[in-house]
């Protein structure tokens, strides 16, 4: 018994003195992918992956995120601005956890594996690297096979989607952060934090945080993927954005907006013969308020969208913000107003808090505005919103709870 006990003592010794002689960088390595990928590969938990460019998972490849992996971009613009692609017929399983989320940054930030707030950058710092962009091969509304998603450079036919299986599985992507990014490849072509172009719904996301974006925070272009548990802070142009007659679902969203963010949601119809409505739900929205007139919209349905919003609960908007009907690029185009009318564009259980304005847009009719021609479709078909100062309709915040960097900076207690 005395050996066997002296005998683990040596051994207890002998591992003490070998981890403390571990060099500490292997802990942490760092791998910087200058190539697509062209195999199955993972990407391991406590390591970091710098994106030296434009890196495509192609077709018929998996890659593999573990939990806790931190993802960096290089500085880059045009076609130099580094990306994660996503091609179609390839899969991403990035699935990281709630006590280890798996991040997208930029190589500016000092973040490392099990860190959630960045130790140096302010968040909303945007424009440093590019973004998330998976395509699939799902139904989209365009009179063609495929097209080209924006933000890659048509050169590029990784950068095709669109197609005709609506179940396409591109992968499963959970607790994911995504930060810092939206460089611009050319002018007014920047690339989204998260850009799904033509997704099936047989594809995962959830618990989704897109921070600083220069561009949109989501943009679905087409496919029918559900997206869940999904919170953009500080984007610089539009927050959810929705075309080519996307048809899936985003339930439980939240908006944190910034001082450049443009729209809670632009919502976009089809650009082809094909038509899809999608829906959003239980969504929280907060908008970017400085006491007056300064600050984005609440909403701007164009182009024959057809849609159901319910459930949203919006709050902190400027005294000018609003949720319009707008013909886009075709002054000429009623169907906005008309899809309106016939009951193709729902709006049910809407909420606005505007307590904290002395002027402006007070009242469900100053909100609610049809720029169509000069009609005005609400005052015979008012809509289905409310005035509050307690809502009893939006997202549920504790799924972003403990891994958010939205959370960590107290952005969530005002929800």
């Amino acid at each position: 018994m005395k050996k066997a006990l002296y005998l683990m003592m040596i051994f207890a010794l002998v591992a003490l003195v070998f981890n403390s002689c571990k060099d500490p960088e292997e802990e942490n390595q760092e791998e910087i992918v200058t190539a697509n990928i062209t195999e199955d590969t993972t990407w391991e938990t406590g390591n970091t992956y710098v994106l030296g460019g434009r890196i495509t998972v192609v077709s018929g490849v998996t890659l593999t995120i573990e939990p806790g992996v931190v993802i960096k971009g290089e500085a880059g613009t045009g076609a130099n601005a580094t990306a994660l692609v996503i091609a179609r017929g390839a899969t991403l399983n990035a699935v990281g956890t709630a006590s280890q989320p798996i991040i997208f940054t930029s190589v500016a930030d000092e973040i490392e594996p099990g860190q959630i707030a960045s130790p140096n950058l302010d968040p909303d710092l945007n424009g440093l690297w590019g973004g998330l962009i998976i395509l699939g091969d799902a139904p989209i509304s365009a009179d063609a096979t495929s097209v080209q998603i924006e933000g890659i450079p048509a050169s590029d036919q990784n950068g095709l989607y669109g197609g005709s299986n609506a179940s396409d599985n591109s992968g499963t992507i959970q607790y994911v952060s995504i930060r810092h990014g939206g460089a611009n490849i050319g002018e007014g072509n920047e690339i989204n934090g998260l850009t799904l172009g033509g997704v099936g719904n047989g594809t995962t996301i959830d618990h989704i945080e897109i921070i600083a974006n220069q561009d949109d925070g989501i943009e679905c272009f087409g496919g029918t993927v559900n997206v869940n548990d999904i919170i953009v802070w500080n984007c610089g142009d539009d927050a959810y954005d929705m075309d080519q007659a996307y048809t899936g679902t985003i339930d439980n969203f939240i908006l944190i907006a910034g001082e450049d963010t443009d729209h809670a949601m632009e919502l976009d119809g089809p650009e082809g013969t094909a038509t899809g409505s999608y829906t959003l739900k239980n969504g929280s929205l907060k908008g970017w308020n400085d006491g007056g007139a300064d600050g984005g919209e609440y909403a701007d349905l164009r182009d024959g969208v057809t849609c159901t919003i319910e459930n949203c609960y919006f709050f902190n908007f400027s005294e000018t913000s609003d949720f319009e009907l707008d013909a886009g690029d075709d002054d000429d185009d009623l169907s906005i107003s008309q899809n309106y009318t016939n009951g193709d564009v729902v709006f049910r259980n809407l909420e606005f808090n505007v307590s904290h304005l002395s002027s402006g847009n007070l009242t469900i009719p100053d909100i609610f505005s049809d720029k169509v021609d000069g009609q005005n479709v609400f005052e015979t078909n008012a809509p289905n919103a409310t005035i509050v100062t307690t809502p009893t309709v939006g997202a549920t915040k504790s799924a972003f709870a403990g891994w958010s960097w939205a959370d960590a900076n107290g952005e969530l207690s005002s929800f």
